[in-house]
């Protein structure tokens, strides 16, 4: 039996193949919560399924612990001597700590295939029972090892560099790639890419608007639904709106919700708003975060266009858009102008409270349009959360005796001829499903990748085999596919010279010297960290950039953004660069030679008629923003992408250098070499000086909108607020964040 403890220091990042074998002896915990579980639970968990039916004997079923392990890997890049395995309970009011089983690290970073038999140490330092024990079969292959991560993809010419997703990759699509909502004609340099291209910024062509062009977007839906195009819309339903009898609220979020589903009621429009759904297999607590403070996030936009000859094909549009008031916006972000005309009544900025006059918050975003088999792929992924929100609707209709038409809403593609669909004897589709060929240097590979569990879609298996046969991992009563985070830790692993980062959040509490238990296992910060190290390491150049909100949406001085600016790991990240450096004996050297922090931010001056415009919004009253005596804002970041650098010049280089001029206002040579310390020298520099302009009293223009985020870094790591501006200006707000009383769910 293997209960070697070592108190050596070790550092594990790799991948860690592990398969539970089998345990012994476990302690019987589980007679209340059995019966209650009876009572509430009406569905199989996710289990390893039965070889053969068992016989059926008279007497009662003697009830036992429902045991699982959960091996905390989070940990496992950083220093640590042992890798250790929770064995719990699994009980309907949460979970009880049955016992830790412990690895050497050592011994796991010698690479060995261990197949042993681990003690359980239960809460008293002791066995639960003398003979309580776990066999355990792992195999660690350090990353180093992988040629995909040495080498990048072009070691993986099959999958790319990407393994293990739900959806596979596919091959013979499209992409293309937009910039916020629009981006006018000359708004960005032109950007020269290979073969003597130009990049561009494909949007509709200017013309004559089609019949129904001029009318918005609910009364659009509403016509061509008319017309007999089917129309489905899944909307999130935030629970703190309320529209019932005499109880209205607009909710925190402020999606209207409830006034979308009454503004379709009636019509031929399917509007069903699906709450994010927690597992009815979660404990009762866990249910009511999941429900309660967890988001439905995704975007997606799927309809039949124009294929080869009369036939229709699938086209999807995913990415960070909403179909929300204050989403509209160009490269230009505007502050004050055009409140008259392209912004009358789209009004948005939850910064402050109704009836203060201010600034429009301005909207920075990434969207994509797919073509080609992986546009099936997001169609799959509606379907499923379509099923699981109206299941319980069709339910209740059902046991009405009342048929809805939506009932069979979703269309069955293989019953109709003339729209082109994937088989089982064709999975990637008709070859005129394909709109690029192999040789075609504007060939897209396409993989499409989400983080949903089993209690938001209908359609992942039960059985433990069937899950892993799919790439979807069983944890504890739930079937979850993270390909976002496979797909991110593979890409950031493989990336050979720059990363470059745009997202709403940056926040974890993975590998915080404090606070280690908030349960926000994040691992995307540590392998950013964790790559530079081994850049440095190899004394190769590597340049992290990442783009974040100045604060998440909200009143920055609330409890609930001040949570989520504390739970950000920038001084982690920072910390284990600074560690590396030292160790190399690199002297000079800078944590921020290799990452770098920064937000986007507008300033303008005011129109000429200033505050007396009748043209800046106010929902009420006089009362004047500072924003607006000082005309500084911040750029709210709802974007979610990474770059890192592929083939050399051609479109993804042209998306990034044109993010790059909106953002720093200028294309410069260096750009071409993103990872060189001349361009990190260039890119800080203007946002230093941006951050400086953006706080002084008097006004100066910005040299684009890139700020650098708020932060003095020092040569060892530490993170602190720079000096005098501890809150962010005008608004209040501590930089750094503080802990409250909210739970770490909501802000981690």
């Amino acid at each position: 039996m293997a209960g070697d403890k070592s108190d050596t220091v070790v550092y594990l990042h790799g991948d860690l193949e592990l398969k539970i074998m089998e345990a012994k002896s476990f302690p019987y915990m589980d007679l209340v919560s059995e019966r209650f579980r009876r009572f509430f639970t009406a569905f199989n968990t996710c289990r390893v399924p039965f070889s053969k039916k068992k016989k059926h004997h008279s007497h009662r079923k003697i009830i036992t612990s429902d045991p699982y392990a959960t091996g905390f890997l989070a940990g496992a890049t950083v220093a640590l001597s042992q890798v250790e395995f929770y064995v719990k309970d699994n009980d309907v009011f949460g979970a009880d700590l049955i016992g830790i089983a412990s690895v050497s690290a050592q011994r796991i970073l010698s690479g060995e295939t261990i197949n042993d038999w681990f003690l359980i140490i239960g809460s008293s330092g002791k066995p639960p029972k003398p003979d309580s024990v776990i066999r355990l079969k792992m195999t660690f292959t350090r990353c180093e090892d992988k040629p995909v991560y040495r080498y990048g993809i072009a070691a993986d010419p099959n999958q790319f560099g990407l393994r293990n997703c739900y959806f596979p990759v596919r091959k013979g699509g499209s992409i293309t790639l937009y910039q916020d909502a629009h981006v006018p004609d000359s708004m960005v340099p032109k950007i020269e890419l290979d073969n003597g291209n130009v990049f561009q910024h494909d949007k509709e062509p200017t013309k004559p608007l089609p019949s129904g062009g001029n009318l918005n977007l609910g009364k659009l839906l509403k016509y061509k639904s008319q017309e007999g195009v089917r129309v489905l819309l899944l909307v999130w339903d935030d629970k703190t709106s309320h529209s019932k009898f005499f109880l209205n609220t607009t909710g925190v979020m402020q999606t209207h919700d409830e006034e979308t589903q009454k503004f379709f009621k009636h019509s031929s429009v399917s509007c069903v708003l699906s709450p994010r759904y927690a597992s009815s297999k979660l404990s009762i607590f866990r249910q009511q975060v999941v429900g309660t403070l967890f988001t439905h996030h995704q975007k997606c936009v799927i309809v039949d266009t124009q294929a080869p000859g009369n036939n229709r094909k699938i086209t999807s549009f995913i990415g960070g858009l909403d179909f929300c008031d204050g989403r509209y916006d160009t490269p230009q972000h505007r502050l004050f102008r055009d409140f008259g005309t392209i912004y009358q009544n789209d009004y948005h900025n939850p910064t402050f409270s109704a009836g203060t006059k201010g600034p429009r918050q301005p909207w920075h975003d990434l969207h994509c349009l797919i073509e080609g088999p992986a546009a099936y792929d997001v169609l799959t992924n509606f379907e499923q959360c379509w099923k699981k929100a109206t299941k319980w609707s069709e339910l209740g209709q059902r046991f009405k005796g009342v048929s809805r038409w939506h009932d069979d809403s979703l269309m069955k593609l293989d019953r109709i001829s003339w729209i082109l669909s994937p088989s089982p004897s064709t999975p990637d589709g008709h070859p005129a499903l394909c709109v690029s060929k192999e040789d075609d240097p504007e060939n897209w590979h396409v993989l499409v990748f989400r983080s949903i569990d089993s209690g938001s879609l209908k359609g992942f298996p039960k059985d433990v085999y069937q899950a892993k046969a799919q790439n979807i991992v069983c944890a504890k009563n739930l079937v979850i596919d993270k390909s976002i985070q496979t797909a991110y830790i593979q890409a950031i692993r493989s990336a050979q010279h720059f990363i470059y980062i745009e997202n709403q959040y940056f926040l974890g509490s993975f590998a915080r010297p404090s606070y280690k238990e908030a349960g926000a296992d994040n691992l995307i910060p540590m392998e950013l960290a964790l790559k530079i190290v081994s850049k440095i390491r190899a004394k190769e150049r590597f340049a992290v950039y990442v783009v974040i909100d100045m604060w998440s949406e909200g009143v920055p001085s609330s409890a609930s953004v001040q949570g989520i600016l504390f739970w950000q790991t920038m001084q982690m990240m920072y910390e284990t660069i600074a560690w590396e450096l030292k160790a190399m004996k690199i002297e000079g050297a800078h944590p921020q030679d290799y990452l770098n922090f920064c937000c986007l931010g507008n300033r303008k001056e005011l129109p000429k008629e200033g505050l007396a415009s009748s043209n800046l919004p106010s929902h009420s009253g006089d009362t004047v923003s500072a924003s607006q005596k000082f005309q500084p804002s911040m750029i709210y970041v709802h974007a979610k992408g990474m770059i890192k650098k592929g083939h050399p010049h051609g479109q993804v280089y042209g998306y990034s250098m044109s993010l790059w001029a909106e953002h720093l206002g200028l294309l410069d040579s260096c750009f071409k070499e993103p990872e060189s310390m001349t361009c990190v020298k260039t890119v800080n520099k203007i946002a230093e000086d941006n951050w400086k302009k953006y706080t002084e009293d008097s006004f100066t223009p910005l040299q684009g909108h890139l700020l650098k985020y708020p932060l003095l870094v020092e040569s060892n790591g530490k993170v602190w607020p720079l000096p005098g501006e501890e809150t962010f200006p005008d608004v209040g707000g501590k930089v750094l964040g503080s802990r409250n009383t909210l739970p770490d769910a909501l802000t981690t």
